[in-house]
């Protein structure tokens, strides 16, 4: 296993060592794991941080801004090599099938965006895909759109998933992250060549688009609970249900003299899986496959053209090829042909062997970086880490690891509240 200094270069990135925690992450063998949403109240949380204000975060929120100018240089000797047999894990649905390779092309469920605040407190956000698991509860993105190793700041608060976004909308629900898997070496020693994380996320939640309107207008109901757990929810969204009433909180005096309190209980869009699918894995693969890259490209090229809006999936294809970038101390990686810009489309989803009627294929890569290799000013090649048995290592200590369900918060059960509960919309 390569073990490298670390490093300036590339992107911002942040390891849980250097993020300032009163103790190490944990680690096991190559495997480094934190937390991301511990529990209900958390996650729930962070679901309201994102539809607060009309979900302003969720529309302000900008990619993630890393350096993308960057030297990718082809190499004919060296480069990545297998350091075992080949291996796949089929996708979810694709169990007993065989994926076949297919030219037209429709674009995947499994992907979309990964949101987050970034080191400097701002929203951000990349790609990511959901992948096969036991509890059909995984996404795969890059190492650096859940730690920021480059600015000593952890990257993970208020990480949420959003499969199949489309302009802004969340058609599958939207899932948060609760734990988060990275390479050992990418963790402490920052190695470009281990830039990949597994991240497991809670189930879904269906709601409204706006988060301090009346929550009756999402799909849910209200459920009475004691001031014990009502106090356990962030203090500003507290003092906003008894200032106002208009969150997902909210206090009310009963007919008995005492003041009630209610949380909103939102609606469980299900496993992550279950409802979008999952990639298949490969790694130990030739170098040299054809390779679809699904992802969200934003930004500019260094020409000034702005060639995609961040806005929906884009798609490119074509072979892959070793790569070195020694700004990042990238010796294994991996390149493939693509006018992707690099805000966005980090943690893109490389899929050989897609199929175009299933939509599936086995996920190969994710896009850390971009360059311009002919001078043009033009991006013209996308860069990933080369998926070998140490990939599978972590993505084996994620796969089988329960998340469930976050649509009631609470440690205990909820009270519900006939009087101040509308009908459940589906």
């Amino acid at each position: 296993m390569k073990r490298t200094m670390a490093f300036g270069g590339l992107v911002a990135t942040a390891g849980l060592l250097a993020a300032g925690l009163a103790a190490p992450a944990q680690a096991a063998g190559d495997v480094a794991t934190d937390a991301l949403a511990t529990n209900g109240i958390a996650a729930w949380s962070t679901i309201a941080y994102w539809y607060n204000n009309q979900a302003a975060n969720l529309i302000n929120a900008t990619p993630y801004n890393v350096e993308t100018k960057v030297v990718a240089k082809h190499v004919s000797k060296g480069g990545p090599a297998p350091d075992s047999k080949p291996g796949i894990v089929p996708a979810i649905g694709d169990e007993k099938k065989a994926a076949g390779k297919s030219k037209n092309v429709n674009l995947p469920k499994t992907t979309g965006k990964v949101f987050f605040d970034g080191a400097d407190g701002q929203p951000h956000w990349c790609t990511a895909t959901s992948v096969q698991s036991a509890y059909k509860n995984l996404v795969a993105t890059a190492g650096h759109c859940v730690y920021d190793t480059g600015k000593n700041a952890a990257t993970m608060e208020n990480w949420v998933f959003i499969p199949g976004y489309y302009q802004g909308k969340t058609p599958y629900g939207i899932y948060v992250g609760k734990q988060a898997f990275t390479h050992y070496d990418f963790d402490v020693y920052e190695d470009g060549d281990r830039d990949y994380a597994f991240v497991t996320v809670y189930n879904g939640l269906t709601m409204g688009h706006d988060g301090i309107s009346e929550p009756d207008e999402a799909p849910g109901e209200w459920y009475e609970v004691s001031y014990e757990t009502y106090s356990k929810f962030p203090k500003m969204y507290r003092e906003r249900a008894k200032e106002r009433g208009r969150c997902y909180l909210k206090e009310r005096p009963g007919k008995d003299g005492k003041t009630h309190y209610f949380v909103w209980k939102f609606v469980d869009a299900g496993a992550l899986g279950a409802n979008v699918g999952g990639q298949g894995l490969a790694y130990n693969q030739k170098v040299g496959k054809p390779v679809f890259v699904f992802g969200y490209p934003s930004g500019q090229h260094p020409d000034g053209n702005q060639a995609y809006s961040g806005q929906t999936l884009k798609w490119s294809y074509g072979k892959t090829f070793a790569v070195q970038v020694p700004a990042i101390k990238g010796e294994e990686l991996v390149g493939t042909k693509s006018s992707f810009t690099g805000e966005g489309a980090l943690g893109s989803a490389w899929l050989v062997n897609y199929n175009n009627g299933r939509r599936l294929g086995y996920l190969n890569g994710v896009t850390i970086g971009v360059s311009d290799t002919d001078g043009n000013n033009r991006f013209d090649t996308s860069f990933s880490p080369y998926f070998d048995g140490e990939l599978y290592g972590v993505y084996s200590a994620a796969k089988n690891l329960w998340s469930g369900s976050i649509a009631i918060p609470f440690e205990s059960p909820a009270i519900p509240h006939a009087s101040e509960s509308p009908r459940p919309r589906s």
